[in-house]
C-alpha cells in the first residue's frame, strides 16, 4: 500500500542525503519527494510516497525518527488530509487541435504559462487522478514533454497527529 509521510526536518545541507540514504540502504523506494522551507527559514517540510505494509511503513517512520536532523514524523495516509501535484505539459497539437486542448485545459481549471507557434505549456494542480487523466487526453494531441511535481500533502485542521 502507498503511504504519505509527512516529516519535519532542520533546513540544513545533508538532511536529504541521509534521509535518502536510509531508504536506499534498506531497499526501500521512494515513489514521489517534495521539499520546501516552511514559515521559520531553519525548518524544512518533506513529503515522501513510499510503499509497504504496515510494519514496512513503521520500521521506516522509527529510522526516520532516529535521525538527528528530523524533527517530526507522521505517516498521514490515514488522516483526513489535502493533497496535490502539480505537472506543466508542453503540447504541440496541430493546427485543428488547438482549440481542443485550450477547452481541455478550461475544464481541467489549468492555465496557459507560455505558448509560441507551435506549443502550448499548460500547468495543472490536483490529486493524482487528475494529473493522470490530463496526461492521457492530451497525448493523442502531442505531448512534446512534461514535469510533474511530487505530492505535497497537508493534514487537516482538526486532526490529531501522532
Amino acid at each position: 500500500m502507498r503511504h504519505t509521510i509527512s516529516l519535519l526536518v532542520e533546513n540544513k545541507f545533508g538532511v536529504l542525503s541521509r534521509i535518502s540514504g536510509l531508504f536506499s540502504g534498506r531497499g526501500y523506494n521512494i515513489e514521489s519527494l517534495s521539499v520546501g522551507e516552511t514559515i521559520d527559514p531553519l525548518i524544512s517540510n518533506m513529503t515522501i510516497v513510499t510503499s509497504g505494509d504496515d510494519q514496512i511503513i513503521e520500521q521506516i517512520t522509527k529510522q526516520l525518527n532516529k535521525l538527528i536532523d528530523v524533527i517530526k514524523v507522521v505517516d498521514i495516509t490515514e488522516l483526513d488530509h489535502v493533497e496535490r501535484e502539480m505537472v506543466l505539459i508542453k503540447v504541440a497539437p496541430r493546427q485543428q487541435d488547438k482549440a481542443e486542448v485550450l477547452r481541455i485545459t478550461e475544464i481541467f481549471r489549468g492555465r496557459v504559462v507560455d505558448s509560441s507557434q507551435k506549443t502550448y505549456t499548460v500547468e495543472i494542480t490536483g490529486d493524482e487522478k487528475k494529473i493522470e487523466a490530463i496526461i492521457e487526453l492530451f497525448k493523442p494531441m502531442g505531448i512534446k514533454e512534461f514535469v510533474r511535481t511530487g505530492k505535497i500533502a497537508i493534514a487537516r485542521e482538526g486532526v490529531k497527529k501522532p
